[in-house]
């Protein structure tokens, strides 16, 4: 409703100035600082006060006097509006205006389905009724302001019928809506707009998720029904404005050819919009968004939902998966689709490629958008989800789809070294990670010929790629740009290196924006482990070190070694020191294993691979002129856990199943999927899109790993999470293959394909030693676990197991014969972001605590373990009690004496885990990764005996990857919650939770 002021009585200027001197500073009941004050951020606080200070200079004291004395009805008369006597009505009376523009609005939103609580003056007229049940007490009259800039009384009671609405189907014995609308009115400031009511509300649920996960639900759904509230009510409709980029007013015209693209969505996608628009409307289940939770609704929100300015966002979560769907199916592409143009030779693929008529845009357009809406479901539905670049940019007018690329220095010169970081500025601009090897840049104190000086080494140079990454940022603005840099140990300046990210030392021998991984040979380690010399090499001296590996580098090395060609010698066990006592500082050197990651890549006859890419999952070939590029997907395993019966034989009633057969359909989904990426992307730079198309390679990751455990009832580290987690990878592998064969069955195979292991009969498991004729397993259908008996879904029951299995000989003999469209497949990555925008645990870790604070850059955030909250709910033992002392005890439930032994094993934290059975886990299912995984490692108190027996095992386990980052916990616990021992009495109050955990990069680029 507008509020019409009296120009007569006070003129217009005045009235918004006037609210502000009405207004109390919030309180509890004691008069102190109401909690929600003392809880969330500071920022909001500060602004609430500095809006009170220019409120009141705002009006002359005498009115100030006049106001405050004569309470809410010399407010009304001052404004020229009489009181209401029926305010739970309105608190505006005299007839005033209703803008019926909006009331027809929102009656069609109510009539398509739409929450009838999405309203610009938050409240919901048409379903008062007995919901309002408990009112809320009278407080000081202010105003809100609406989204059209007019002003409304704020009545506190819409509030609570609000929350009321949204909260229908969560769990109300765990909620109190009044104290929760009470600390809501608490946090109002005059002249609050109804966008910041809803920030408010939300950050003040969201702050009690401690209290039980419904809190954070229904933080969620107030946040999701503002966001609907606030964008076009049909995809295509926003579609159309993000093309034309103008908010939607038409001045440019509709006919987006008159544009020139000029807007965010790409013309292709507008145009079939335009054509299709109804049929892809029907599509869209807005409902859906509201499973979100909280933190990846927040998430999304920072990043993800293309606006027009910093202020409009457009994009609702389901347009936003539907935009991808279509931007990866229903693109037009060409073949000289990227920033470099078109190749200057006629062929530069080679005879395998795929030819201009298959590049060029001829599939029928209905069997793409039927593509694009099953891509759509599984990902509304949250079955799996593409890359954070293929969301932030598929069906735009800059389509980079492609998280990871690794570079080559183009030559150890002046022009080398700046050709390449231009390339990787580039790259950055268009939201990629990079990995870049530094082998071939001669040693610092070297002799130079051109100019008869010697070389500064590495830190310099590294020094400029430091500042590059740190001044070109990903995706505009999106995250910082992030470059790993990966040297191997023989290289002379390899100690200059290691100290680049320690937070002490000379400032000009730093660089702490750049990320470093040791790309080892294992001669190294066989001379640590005997306590052997090592020698350090200049690479312009000692060529080739790089270019080769096992037998051959032991070969080239010792050779050198005995011309005496090195620079100096040291005890490898110095080297290997130096490298612990960095990784215990800064959690880097990543490690990974130069011999294994050759001799078990199906890209091994391409030649020596030399370097892994920002987060150590992708492993592929580079050269001088090829940049390897690869384009990532996760699938979200929990997913897939079915409880009742399934697939694979009788269970008890109830009983949980995990789904291997669904999961191996959508596996062979998204491989289809990643292989139309590379076609569709836009490459920033030309290597990049030369590499990709010949060699084709892709990469399958997962999150949710421990939460589908925890859904089965299965301990992490049990002998039953064992076999299903390499079943697990066992189908995605399969599935990926198999689709990747069909395929190349239609559209042949990627370039390189002959001479690889893969043409030979030889797929991942061989390469890691087993018998060319032996299946890796018998697959084990897991359906322990998971049994509603009516007091707790953990109850445990005889274990069924049936036996079935993969038809491997047939598939490699298909293999042998058709070939395979891509050249690599599998590849679990962090999932930092996109696990969260799904509501899991990211990748394939355990749950670092089961309560805690995470930092991102979307802002801080509670977050509980919802499956302990819910066991111990379904216990009866879930209380203030049980969760001050959670937080005491840093998210572990070890030391909590009512919860059952079983749910202490089933809830053990990573801390709590032995990084041997991790290890061994990451070796099971490397079995089934043809390039690599992001294994993070975990010691609470790190010291040089406990890592080096760690990396020594992971090295004799098989790992490619050795180590991401190494986590610790700093000499206070990780968790550092201000609780007293007080706290844990039943009538005392709250808890701040101080903990942050360690993220040392949200990494975008990688995160699928």
């Amino acid at each position: 409703m507008k509020v019409q002021p009296h120009s007569a009585i006070m003129p217009p200027l005045l009235v918004k100035s006037l609210v502000v001197a009405t207004l109390s500073w919030p309180s509890g009941a004691n008069g102190s600082m109401s909690p929600y004050h003392r809880r969330p951020t500071d920022h909001l606080r500060h602004h609430r006060r500095q809006r009170w200070q220019e409120g009141r200079r705002g009006v002359p004291s005498f009115l100030r006097r006049v106001i405050v004395g004569g309470g809410e009805d010399t407010v009304a008369v001052a404004a020229g509006i009489r009181s209401s006597t029926n305010a739970s009505s309105s608190m505006i009376s005299d007839e005033p205006r209703i803008d019926n523009e909006h009331v027809a609005h929102y009656q069609a939103a109510d009539a398509n389905g739409h929450d009838d609580t999405n309203n610009d003056d938050y409240s919901d007229s048409a379903k008062m009724g007995d919901e309002a049940s408990t009112a809320m007490p009278p407080t000081t009259i202010q105003y809100v302001i609406k989204k059209d800039g007019t002003a409304e009384l704020f009545d506190e009671d819409k509030i609570l019928r609000r929350l009321q609405n949204l909260s229908s189907d969560l769990d109300l014995r765990f909620l109190s809506l009044t104290d929760l609308a009470r600390s809501i009115c608490d946090g109002i400031y005059p002249n609050i707009t109804t966008s910041e009511i809803d920030t408010l509300a939300s950050e003040t649920a969201a702050s009690r998720s401690t209290t039980h996960p419904d809190y954070a639900r229904l933080a969620a759904m107030i946040c999701i029904s503002a966001n609907h509230r606030s964008t076009p009510n049909t995809f295509s409709e926003a579609m159309i404005i993000l093309n034309r980029g103008d908010g939607g007013d038409g001045e440019n015209g509709d006919d987006v050819a008159t544009r020139g693209g000029g807007g965010f969505v790409s013309d292709d996608i507008a145009d079939l919009v335009r054509r299709r628009g109804r049929e892809i409307d029907e599509r869209i289940r807005s409902e859906r968004d509201m499973e979100m939770s909280y933190f990846g609704f927040k998430t999304l929100e920072r990043s993800y939902l293309l606006r027009l300015n910093e202020n409009t966002i457009v994009e609702r979560p389901q347009y936003m998966w539907m935009r991808v769907a279509l931007g990866i199916h229903c693109r037009k592409y060409r073949r000289d689709d990227s920033e470099g143009g078109r190749d200057d030779v006629e062929n530069p693929i080679g005879d395998n490629s795929v030819s201009s008529k298959q590049i060029s845009h001829e599939e029928d357009e209905d069997a793409n958008l039927r593509a694009a809406f099953e891509t759509y479901d599984l990902m509304s539905r949250g079955y799996f989800t593409h890359a954070s670049p293929t969301l932030f940019h598929a069906g735009t007018t800059h389509p980079q789809l492609c998280s990871c690329f690794l570079v080559q220095m183009s030559d150890d010169s002046i022009n080398g070294i700046y050709d390449t970081l231009k390339r990787c500025a580039v790259i950055s601009k268009s939201a990629g990670g990079i990995g870049l090897c530094v082998n071939k840049i001669r040693a610092r104190g070297t002799f130079i010929k051109g100019t008869r000086g010697v070389s500064n080494g590495l830190v310099p140079m590294l020094r400029v790629y430091d500042s590059t990454s740190h001044y070109v940022d990903q995706g505009g603005g999106k995250r910082p740009g992030a470059f790993a840099i990966y040297l191997e140990p023989w290289h002379a300046d390899v100690f200059d290196v290691l100290n680049l990210r320690k937070n002490h030392g000379k400032e000009e021998q730093r660089a702490r924006n750049l990320f470093y991984g040791l790309w080892v040979p294992d001669l190294f380690m066989r001379r640590v482990e005997e306590d052997g010399m090592w020698s350090l090499m200049c690479p312009h001296v000692c060529q080739g070190l790089a270019e080769c590996h096992g037998e051959e580098f032991d070969r080239l090395y010792e050779g050198y070694e005995s011309e005496g060609r090195y620079v100096r010698q040291v005890r490898a066990r110095t080297l290997w020191a130096a490298i612990l006592d960095a990784q215990i500082e800064t959690g880097t050197p990543y490690l990974l294993y130069k011999d294994a990651a050759n001799e078990k890549s199906n890209q091994k006859n391409l030649g020596t691979i030399q370097c892994s890419n920002l987060c150590t999952e992708i492993i592929q070939y580079t050269d001088k002129e090829e940049v390897a590029v690869c384009n990532l997907a996760s699938i979200c395993l929990s997913k897939f856990v079915v409880s009742e019966k399934g697939r694979y034989g009788s269970t008890a009633p109830g009983m949980a199943y995990f789904d291997h057969e669904g999961l191996h359909k959508v596996a062979k989904i998204i491989t289809k999927n990643l292989d139309k990426v590379i076609d569709v992307n836009q490459y920033p730079i030309e290597g990049a899109r030369k590499s990709n198309m010949r060699h084709r390679p892709i990469g399958i990751g997962v999150s949710g790993l421990a939460d589908a455990f925890l859904r089965l009832g299965l301990p992490f580290a049990s002998r039953e999470a064992k076999e299903l987690n390499e079943a697990i990878f066992e189908t995605i592998y399969h599935a990926a293959l198999e689709a990747s064969n069909e395929i190349a069955q239609t559209k042949g195979s990627y370039a390189t394909f002959d001479g690889s292991p893969a043409s030979e009969g030889k797929l991942q498991f061989n390469l890691w030693g087993m018998n060319d004729g032996e299946t890796p397993s018998r697959r084990r259908q897991h359906s322990k676990g998971g049994c509603l008996d009516g007091n707790t879904k953990l109850q445990q029951y005889p274990k069924e197991v049936e036996e079935f299995g993969y038809d491997w000989d047939k598939l490699r003999q298909s293999i042998i014969t058709s070939g395979l469209r891509n050249s690599l497949l599998v590849a679990p990555m962090p999932t930092a972001s996109t696990s969260q925008i799904l509501g899991v645990n990211e990748c394939f870790e355990p749950f670092a605590s089961n309560l805690y604070v995470r930092r991102v850059k979307a802002g801080e955030f509670i977050i509980v373990n919802p499956h302990l909250i819910q066991d111990l709910t379904d216990l009866g033992i879930w209380n203030k009690n049980v969760r001050n002392q959670l937080m005491r005890d840093g998210g572990s439930v070890a030391k909590i004496d009512c919860i059952p032994d079983r749910l202490k094993d089933l809830y053990k934290t990573v801390w709590e885990i032995k990084m041997k059975d991790i290890i061994d886990m990451a070796s099971d299912r490397g079995r089934f990764i043809d390039q690599s995984q992001s294994l993070n490692l975990f010691m609470a108190v790190p010291t040089a005996s406990k890592l080096t027996a760690m990396h020594f095992y992971a090295w004799k386990k098989g790992l490619k990857t050795g180590i991401y980052y190494l986590r610790t916990r700093p000499a206070v616990n990780a968790i550092q919650y201000t609780v007293s021992k007080s706290m844990t009495d039943e009538s005392n109050g709250d808890i701040q939770a101080q903990n942050i955990l360690p993220n040392d990069i949200e990494c975008l680029s990688c995160s699928a």
